[in-house]
């Protein structure tokens, strides 16, 4: 009996998933045609770059000495944007807020990124959060 009810469940959640599947792809292709998707779309894709650059600088500057904020910072940013990429990708009610958050603190991180120049992974971390910095705010 209990193996049944287990059944029963798996096959309404799976159920439940695949109409909630069916639905989004019907907002997708009628949100195909709208403008600004391209830059929505595009801005994800800048989240997850930015995202990846950051961790990348964290890890370079734990051996430096005076990076403790560009750590904070950076480590912040990195989780404001996954959380943008996954919100902005499954087109959220808080999108748009979370793409204006976005940019705003990939322009923050950029800033402090950039007052280590002699620091390859603070640079490049610079560099992709003003490009996500971008991206986020043509889409917000």
């Amino acid at each position: 009996m209990e193996r049944r009810q287990m059944m029963l469940g798996a096959t309404a959640a799976l159920t439940g998933a695949a109409a909630l599947s069916q639905a989004l792809a019907a907002d997708n292709k009628t949100a195909g045609n709208q403008p600004g998707n391209q830059a929505e779309n595009t801005c994800c894709g800048e989240c997850g770059d930015c995202r990846s650059a950051c961790l990348a600088c964290v890890v370079a500057c734990l051996d430096e000495v005076g990076h403790k904020a560009c750590i904070q910072m950076c480590l912040d940013c990195a989780d404001i944007c996954a959380a943008c990429d996954a919100i902005a990708a499954r087109k959220g009610p808080m999108a748009t807020a979370m793409r204006a958050l976005c940019a705003s603190a990939c322009e923050q991180c950029a800033d402090q990124c950039s007052k280590h120049t002699e620091d390859k992974a603070c640079m490049a971390c610079a560099e992709a959060c003003r490009a996500c910095a971008k991206r986020c705010r043509a889409a917000a």
